[in-house]
């Protein structure tokens, strides 16, 4: 028996796929595909907080020295003003960092709802249900070479795309 994903609630071997503990064996799904729900207004809000973030001390070093310009003070008050401005400007770097490893667990853990369904016993089953795009893509390629490595008839054991059924692919 090959292993071909194992994570808490999923399995996925050369014989079955297991989750939360239900078992469908392989041989008996007859068709998988996956479907993808609405965007998540809450991820993408996040994302834009964190752009906010990141621009934020940028545009305060900016308008820092822009100030410092337009008031025309002397030379001392104008160089403390621009030095202020800088060390603003430069205290997002160790931030930016920070941020910028959100913003990109964000876009591998998806903005969408992701759905793995598959035909088993004549009926769809629902076998995954996560908002976490780069699990459920392991999941699903898993589930694909599972497949593809059993000894099938014509008709049986495909792999569909997007969409309520295995074929045709109809993607917005």
């Amino acid at each position: 028996m090959i292993t071909y994903y194992d994570d808490r609630s999923v399995q996925v071997t050369s014989t079955a796929v297991r989750v939360d503990g239900r078992s469908y064996p392989l041989a008996e799904l007859t068709s998988v595909w996956h479907r993808r729900g609405d965007r998540s207004w809450r991820v993408l809000a996040g994302r834009g907080a964190i752009g906010a973030a990141l621009a934020g001390p940028l545009v305060a070093a900016v308008l820092g020295i822009a100030l410092a310009v337009w008031l025309q003070r002397s030379a001392v008050v104008t160089i403390a003003i621009v030095g202020a401005s800088v060390l603003v400007g430069l205290a997002v770097g160790p931030l930016a960092d920070f941020l910028f490893e959100h913003l990109d667990r964000s876009y591998a853990r998806g903005s969408r709802e992701m759905e793995m369904w598959a035909q088993w016993r004549g009926r769809p089953v629902r076998l995954l249900h996560t908002r976490d795009a780069m699990r459920f893509g392991q999941v699903y390629r898993a589930v694909q070479r599972a497949m593809e490595s059993l000894p099938s008839g014509p008709g049986q054991n495909t792999i569909g795309s997007s969409g309520s059924r295995p074929s045709p692919r109809n993607r917005p």
